[in-house]
């Protein structure tokens, strides 16, 4: 017997499966580890800057130090680090990992109660049509949340949310990955007023927040209005023909999995659906005035979802057995994602125990010595990008590199506040697609977007996101 395309195509991609998200991440930290072998240990002199409470390092002081190279035991113990690191009784990932399976408790009694499905249905006939258009109003929300407070880990409780959805207007997940990811991140890339950006990097660099912010409101215009035709294009060609999709192959395993709950029961919207979802939204509302206003972290919005979660169970009464189930089984959906934030933070524990970040930014320090300013500025945007694939984290890479940079800024007549521009926006762009993003893994393994899936889907995006932060950043040094 012959074998048909069908059959030779699928035992091709079994062939060459790509490897999984975990196979990734680790693979990434034992490459870590091993470059702690190769490249010199050194560390600057720390000073306390009491505006930001932390410690930074001091320019000019770089020196070589005792190497401590990461060995297999160090590998094995990363993730664990990753999620807590029991040397120093410090917590790294764990509060997110926790607030990520309350999460799914939560989504997993909204769902048993049939409330998202009979919403759902309902949502598809009154956007009839009309459903393109929650693409650009829910991605400016998005940014709007990133580029004032870094809306980054808060937006894993949106994706159960938004998926379904956007699978059942006949888009796809990655659709609703890019709205979500792509919105925050695209605002936390045009940071204006960003206190875990902007604002820290703008105090190490030693000048107010507010300078350069006209910059950063173009760039953030620009960058949100490509990413909204860029992912509007794309699903309008998924809708138009689902084999366009990036994850065609995973169609019906999406539908299954994201809109199968309760399919065949019946689904009529009723007043208690209403009120569960009421529920449903006002919970994220109050996350959101939380964070903004009453400094609440992960430890307050678990326990947010937490007493919603029961809340929903009391009004809906479902029988203490299988309200706990429901929880158990939301939970367990979203344990990989747990697990995989543990590992993204497990990259940087290898790397600053061996003592290799230091190096990397003093190397940086000395590339954009004696540069003209087009140089300078285009030289330090590129060095920002590789350091961010190393320190995700934007508050980190902002007090680990503004104090070095910022300084040397000055010798080549270039506005710190441009480097704070070119800071946070190769930060942003970076942690789009950053493996070693707890944020971009967790999505994607929500979503059940392969990653390479997602960079064959971002590599033209960045391109253009590219060109258009160097063109502002170029012009911008040209007109100071």
């Amino acid at each position: 017997m012959n074998d048909t395309p069908e059959t030779t195509e699928t035992a091709e991609s079994q062939r060459f499966r790509f490897p999984t998200a975990f196979t990734i991440l680790f693979g990434l930290i034992i490459l870590v580890a091993a470059l702690t072998w190769i490249i010199p240990a050194g560390q600057y002199n720390r000073v306390l800057n009491p505006a930001l409470n932390r410690e930074v390092p001091v320019a000019g002081t770089y020196a070589e130090t005792e190497a401590n190279p990461q060995g297999l035991f160090d590998v094995i113990m990363a993730p664990i680090g990753g999620l807590y690191n029991p040397a120093t009784n410090q917590a790294n990932a764990v509060d997110v990992a926790v607030f990520v399976l309350i999460l799914g408790g939560f989504i997993g009694v909204v769902t048993a109660t049939g409330a998202i499905n009979s919403g759902i249905g309902s949502a598809m006939i009154a956007l009839k049509g009309r459903e393109k258009w929650l693409i650009p109003v829910l991605m400016g929300l998005f940014a709007f949340g990133g580029t004032t407070y870094g809306m980054a880990e808060e937006t894993l409780a949106f994706y159960m949310l938004l998926i379904p959805i956007m699978i059942a207007a006949r888009f796809d997940a990655i659709t609703a990955v890019a709205v979500i990811l792509l919105g925050a991140g695209v605002g936390v890339l045009g940071s204006t007023v960003n206190a875990f950006a902007t604002v820290i990097a703008s105090d190490a660099a030693g000048i107010p927040f507010t300078q350069g912010i006209v910059l950063r409101f173009v760039i953030l215009g620009l960058c949100w209005l490509a990413c909204v035709v860029y992912v509007m294009r794309y699903a309008a060609r998924v809708q138009r023909d689902p084999s366009k999709s990036l994850v065609y192959d995973m169609k019906a395993s999406n539908e299954e999995f994201f809109l199968s709950a309760h399919r065949g029961e019946r689904t009529d919207f009723t007043g208690m659906h209403k009120l569960v979802l009421a529920i449903f939204g006002i919970t994220f509302v109050v996350m959101i005035w939380g964070v903004l206003k009453g400094g609440w972290w992960m430890g307050e919005m678990s326990g947010l979802f937490l007493a919603s979660a029961i809340l929903i169970g009391l009004i809906t009464r479902p029988g203490e057995q299988s309200f706990v189930e429901s929880f158990v089984n939301g939970s367990r959906d979203l344990l990989g994602v747990a697990l995989i934030i543990g590992l993204a933070r497990g990259i940087v524990v290898v790397m600053d125990a061996g003592k290799i970040t230091d190096t990397i930014l003093h190397w940086a320090e000395l590339s954009v010595a004696g540069l003209g300013k087009v140089a300078f500025i285009n030289v330090m945007y590129w060095l920002q990008v590789l350091m961010s694939f190393f320190v995700p984290s934007s508050s980190g890479l902002a007090v680990l590199s503004m104090p070095i940079m910022a300084p040397v800024a000055d010798f080549a007549g270039v506005g710190r506040e441009l480097v704070v521009t070119a800071y946070q926006s190769a930060n942003g762009l970076v942690n789009l697609i950053n493996p070693t993003f707890a944020v971009v893994m967790g999505a994607l393994a929500i979503g059940r977007v392969p990653y390479e899936r997602w960079l064959r889907f971002m590599w033209p995006l960045l391109l253009i996101l590219t060109v258009i932060i160097t063109a502002c950043l170029s012009i911008a040094v040209l007109l100071a």
